[in-house]
């Protein structure tokens, strides 16, 4: 097994790691880039060439004369640790467990060889970074401090996501998902696989062979998660189906194959948009899609999460008003009513998290110790989220659904 280590020396309060030094043991060196500038409020980024599959990665944190806080984002933002605090000459090391991936389809039983249909330019340029075969690691905070990184590859359960723009990976703020707040959540052990994209349906997970490429990396074991319905909507508008029909056969479709490769299938139901009525209820949009994916997870004996049923209280808890902040706000006074910002995001990874230990599937094991009981009646205070954001910014709204803006 091949292990690489990285070391990086403190430096400065503004840029922690002025240089970095490597060395590599086994036959490949492993090639790797460290941005170390982190002025202009730009984040110390890292990047490793690695084959695709899941590793373990160790991080030393701290700072020889100040105190530090550092985040760790890996990919495309998925939160993977979060405020690492450590006082002045302090040393602490967490580790944490990601996967990287590829387009490329391996063939396996039951799925063919090929290459997932990635959106252009969405994908193959904005998120190219989902794709590649390196690791990308993002440290942030008001003084983000890292002496050593090493990465071991590690033959771990996965745990993959499929979905839509309320799933996947975001790549700039203001904009999250509950899938990239899910990895802080869990120790290491097991891997979270975002194959969530903007825009989708349970159609499109298969015809754009996302699916597959689930199916291709699977191991007996691995839990699968699946939310859709915010733009399976569309379908019933154009007449090409409903809820009660496709919708539930889509779901069977994946359920079985998922099962045929010895996965474990758990069905989400969309969380619904932020709408309130006069007596500051939220309105149900999304019933249907809810009622829907509640039958088949009953149908199929299939472990299920009620997202839409959880969602509501939540916000409700927050209030019409205060609501507007678990939500993404492209531009100044205009909330996006279906899309989440992080601390929104982190709310339902939460909840999520709480389904999952609930449901007993095998990935609840490696529940973090700290993950907590999510209470959608009384969630974390606003102004208690101290989740750093990352710089870049947009004010372009992800692939998807338009209704409720």
């Amino acid at each position: 097994m091949k292990r690489v280590g990285f070391a990086a020396k403190m430096a400065s309060a503004a840029a922690s790691a002025l240089a970095l030094s490597a060395c590599a043991h086994g036959s490949d060196a492993m090639r790797y880039t460290f941005d170390p500038a982190a002025q202009g409020g730009k984040p110390l980024v890292f990047n490793a060439d690695l084959p695709e599959g899941n590793y373990n990665v160790s991080i030393s944190f701290g700072d020889r004369s100040q105190a530090a806080s550092t985040t760790v984002k890996a990919e495309l933002r998925r939160l993977m640790l979060e405020n690492v605090r450590t006082l002045p000459g302090e040393v602490a090391t967490r580790t944490f467990t990601v996967n990287v991936r590829t387009a490329q389809i391996k063939a396996v039983p039951g799925v063919a060889a090929g290459q997932v249909k990635l959106k252009a330019p969405r994908e193959t340029v904005d998120e190219a970074v989902s794709w590649d075969a390196r690791l990308t690691l993002e440290f942030i905070g008001a003084h983000p401090a890292v002496r050593e990184i090493r990465i071991v590859p590690a033959a771990t359960p996965t745990l993959f996501l499929l979905g839509d723009s309320t799933v996947c990976d975001q790549g700039r703020e203001p904009y999250a998902s509950w899938g990239q707040m899910l990895p802080r959540f869990f120790k290491p052990g097991i891997a979270v696989a975002n194959h969530a994209e903007s825009g989708e349906t349970y159609r499109d997970a298969i015809a754009r062979r996302r699916l597959d490429k689930v199916l291709s990396a699977l191991q007996p074991g691995d839990t699968v998660i699946m939310q859709f319905g915010h733009n399976d909507q569309k379908q019933l508008k154009d007449g090409k189906g409903g809820p009660f029909t496709t919708y539930k056969d889509e779901i069977r479709t994946h359920v079985t194959r998922i099962r045929a490769r010895g996965g474990v299938p758990v069905i989400v139901s969309p969380m619904e948009r932020r709408s309130f009525d006069e007596h500051g209820k939220v309105r149900p949009s999304l019933i249907d899609y809810a009622n829907a994916a509640r039958q088949a997870a009953q149908e199929l004996g299939a472990a299920f999460i009620d997202l839409n049923a959880i969602s509501k209280p939540f916000y409700e808890a927050l209030g019409p008003e205060q609501s507007r902040l678990a939500f993404a706000e492209p531009k100044p006074g205009q909330t996006d009513n279906t899309h989440h910002n992080n601390y929104g995001s982190y709310q339902l990874a939460k909840a999520i998290v709480t389904g999952l230990r609930a449901a007993k599937v095998p990935a609840a094991a490696f529940i973090a110790d700290d993950a907590g009981v999510f209470d959608p009646a009384h969630p974390d205070p606003v102004a208690a989220f101290a989740v750093p954001a990352s710089p870049d910014f947009t004010t372009q709204r992800p692939l998807g659904d338009e209704t409720n803006q």
